[in-house]
């Protein structure tokens, strides 16, 4: 297995479940380019959780090919298969007894990784998660907050540094505000580390948050879009694309852009409110409607003025 972000590929996989007739996964085919996050959502029953666990062959394909890098995942000894991809769940799944240490080293130590280097690489990605390389360490899951054994949980998906990571419904159990913070980590940390991953989620606005690219599954595992989240935001292939994504998926697709991608007026200093260049012309929108403002004032990370950000230039 690559140790570098790899592309993925679904090639015909289907899975259908012994004594019964209809497909979980039906012929499924995409590729995940290497270093993107593909989210895959659609109703229940539509095979997310099923195409996930294909990857790593928790359920056995019953035809087509799942393929990393071009290799054929039934070439692989399924242990090193296991042990080279990184596994999020929505409960964590951390080890009780052991502590935060612990958990994180479980693969590195499955690998024979010498203990200074398990330690140092333990610390790296306590800090990498936002969490205390040395007193988190030493802690037990019991001790933490639900979003803190959720951070434990990703560090530890990371600590081989895999080439795929694979996140079922990973933020699912948490609270709103607690899941937003969480997918912004997630985000920054993608940023730093560029692994390839597929994300399992319920939740068409989280999908739209994290996704290169969404696939939309019907129910029985057939495909039914799969592109950019703005492209299905503007381009539903139909109508039940559309109806899932939402009525409101125009103001969802504003999610995707952000003041600073705007064309900005020359800047002025009459009280407007001051809101930062990389906020989503949908937070946007929020503030100049809660405030009644017709125009918002851009600012750089310094705080300086960039230029003025006109409530009809939101919309278009």
């Amino acid at each position: 297995m690559p140790t570098e972000a790899a592309e993925l590929v679904f090639d015909e996989a289907t899975k259908v479940y012994p004594g019964r007739d209809a497909a979980a996964v039906d012929h499924l085919s995409l590729t995940v380019p290497a270093g993107e996050i593909c989210v895959l959502v659609g109703p229940s029953g539509g095979g997310k959780t099923t195409a996930l666990k294909l990857v790593n062959r928790l359920i056995p394909l019953t035809s087509g090919y799942i393929r990393i890098d071009g290799r054929q995942i039934g070439d692989y000894d399924v242990t090193e298969l296991r042990r080279s991809i990184g596994y999020v769940i929505q409960q964590v799944g951390l080890f009780p007894h052991m502590t935060i240490e612990g958990n994180i080293g479980t693969v590195p130590r499955l690998l024979g990784w010498k203990r200074e280097r398990i330690r140092d690489r333990v610390g790296e990605l306590l800090e990498l998660v936002g969490l205390d390389p040395e007193e988190d360490r030493k802690r037990f899951p019991a001790e933490l907050s639900g979003g803190q054994r959720q951070r434990v949980g990703l560090a530890r998906a990371l600590a081989a540094n895999p080439a795929l990571m694979l996140m079922d419904e990973p933020f699912g159990a948490i609270d709103p505000i607690v899941r937003a913070r969480l997918q912004d980590e997630f985000l920054r940390l993608h940023r730093e580390v560029r692994k390839t991953v597929v994300f399992v989620t319920h939740d068409v606005d989280e999908a739209i948050k994290v996704g290169d690219r969404i696939a939309i599954l019907r129910e029985g595992g057939r495909l039914a879009q799969y592109d950019t989240p703005q492209q299905i935001l503007e381009h539903p292939v139909d109508d039940f694309v559309a109806d899932f994504v939402g009525r409101d998926r125009a103001l969802k697709a504003l999610t995707l852009k952000t003041l600073g991608d705007l064309e900005l007026s020359p800047a002025t200093d009459d009280g407007l409110p001051r809101l930062s260049a990389d906020t989503s012309l949908r937070d946007a929108l929020a503030v100049a409607v809660a405030e009644r403002r017709e125009a918002l004032l851009v600012v750089g990370p310094d705080g300086s003025p960039l230029g003025v950000a006109k409530r009809e230039d939101l919309l278009r």
